[in-house]
C-alpha cells in the first residue's frame, strides 16, 4: 500500500528523468499508450486517470506529465505533450555524433508526440470526439513503427558490411603480427608507418562519416505521413465548415511547429463536394494512401543504400586497408630480407 501511494504521490519527470527511461517512446509505445487512453476515455475513465494508467502501474515521465496536465484541465494535454517532446529531443540531439543524427533526434519521436497533440487539440477545438481521433493516431502511429522496422531490418546487411570493411585494417595487421612480422613496429617506429598511420586513420574516419550521412539521408522521412488530411477529416467530423476546419488544422500544425501540407488533403475536399461523397472518408483515405506511398519510398531508399555505400567504401576503406595493413606488412618484409641478407 505504501508503494502504491508513493508512486501516485511521484512528480511528473521524477526520479525515472535520470534514467533510461528518460527518452521518449517510439513510434510503437507510443502508438500502444495511445490506444489504450482510446479506449478508457471511450470507457469513461477521465483523462487524467486515462494517460496515467495506460503504461501500467508505474508509468514513464512522460505518460506522468501528461497526465499531471489532464489533471488540471484537458485541454492542457496538447501543450503538455509539446512541452514533453521539447524535452525529450532536446536531451536527446547533444548524443548525436552527427549533424544528420541530431535532426533525426528532433524528427523521430518528438514528431510522433507532436502529432497526437495535433490531432487531441484539433478534436478539443472543433468539439469532435476525441478516443476516435485518438484511433486516427494510433493508426498513423502503427504505419510509422512498421516503417521504421523494415528501414532497420533493409539496413542490418548494409551497416554489418560498414564494420567489416572498417575492421579489416586493424585485422591485417594483427594477422601480420602472427605470421611473424614486425608490423606493429613498422607502424610505430617508422616514418612510412607513421605516414600509413595518419592516412589510414584519416581515410576510415572519412569513410565513417560519409556512410553515415548515406544512411541517414536514406531513412529521411517525413514523419506521420497524411496528418494534415486525418487532422481535416477530424476537424470537419465536430461539424465545422470546411474554411473554418482547414484554419483550425492550419493554426495547430504552425503552433506545435509542424509543416502544413494542405494541398492533397484540399484535393481530396473538393472531390468529395463534386461527387457528393463523404469529405471525412476520402480525407482519411487519402491520409492512408499518404502512409502507404511513405512505406514505398522508404523502402526504395533503403534498397538502393547498398549499393550507394559501396563508393565510400571503395575510394576510402580500401585505400585504408592499403596503407594499414598491407604497406606495414611489405615494409616487415623487405626490412626482415634485407637483414637476412
Amino acid at each position: 500500500m505504501a508503494g502504491e501511494t508513493a508512486r501516485r504521490a511521484r512528480p511528473p519527470g521524477g526520479p525515472a528523468v535520470a534514467g533510461r527511461s528518460a527518452s521518449l517512446p517510439q513510434p510503437g509505445e507510443l502508438a500502444r499508450v495511445v490506444h489504450r487512453v482510446a479506449v478508457l476515455l471511450g470507457a469513461g475513465v477521465a483523462p487524467a486517470a486515462a494517460w496515467r494508467h495506460a503504461e501500467g502501474l508505474d508509468p514513464p515521465w512522460w505518460a506522468w506529465a501528461i497526465a499531471d496536465a489532464a489533471r488540471r484541465s484537458p485541454t492542457a494535454v496538447p501543450d503538455a505533450i509539446r512541452a514533453v517532446a521539447e524535452a525529450g529531443r532536446a536531451r536527446a540531439a547533444p548524443k548525436a555524433d552527427t549533424a544528420a543524427e541530431a535532426t533525426g533526434a528532433r524528427t523521430g519521436a518528438a514528431a510522433s508526440l507532436l502529432g497526437v497533440a495535433a490531432m487531441w487539440r484539433v478534436a478539443a477545438v472543433a468539439g469532435a470526439p476525441i478516443a476516435p481521433a485518438l484511433r486516427a493516431a494510433v493508426e498513423a502511429l502503427r504505419a510509422e513503427e512498421e516503417r521504421r522496422r523494415a528501414a532497420a531490418v533493409a539496413l542490418a546487411g548494409p551497416a554489418a558490411t560498414i564494420r567489416l570493411v572498417i575492421a579489416m585494417p586493424l585485422v591485417a595487421v594483427a594477422f601480420g603480427a602472427l605470421l611473424g612480422y614486425d608490423t606493429i613496429g613498422v607502424l610505430a617506429g617508422t616514418p612510412i608507418g607513421w605516414a600509413c598511420v595518419v592516412g589510414g586513420v584519416a581515410l576510415l574516419l572519412v569513410a565513417r562519416a560519409w556512410g553515415r550521412r548515406l544512411v541517414a539521408a536514406a531513412t529521411r522521412a517525413e514523419s506521420l505521413p497524411g496528418l494534415e488530411s486525418e487532422l481535416l477529416a477530424i476537424a470537419m467530423g465536430g461539424g465545422g465548415a470546411h474554411d473554418r476546419a482547414r484554419s483550425l488544422v492550419v493554426e495547430t500544425l504552425a503552433d506545435l511547429g509542424l509543416p502544413a501540407r494542405l494541398d492533397d488533403a484540399d484535393e481530396s475536399v473538393a472531390i468529395a463536394v463534386a461527387a457528393g461523397a463523404p469529405v471525412a472518408e476520402l480525407l482519411r483515405a487519402e491520409a492512408q494512401e499518404s502512409r502507404r506511398a511513405a512505406a514505398a519510398t522508404a523502402a526504395s531508399r533503403t534498397a538502393a543504400l547498398e549499393t550507394s555505400l559501396m563508393i565510400p567504401l571503395g575510394v576510402c576503406a580500401l585505400p585504408a586497408f592499403f596503407l594499414l595493413g598491407v604497406v606495414p606488412l611489405l615494409v616487415a618484409v623487405m626490412s626482415s630480407t634485407i637483414a637476412a641478407i
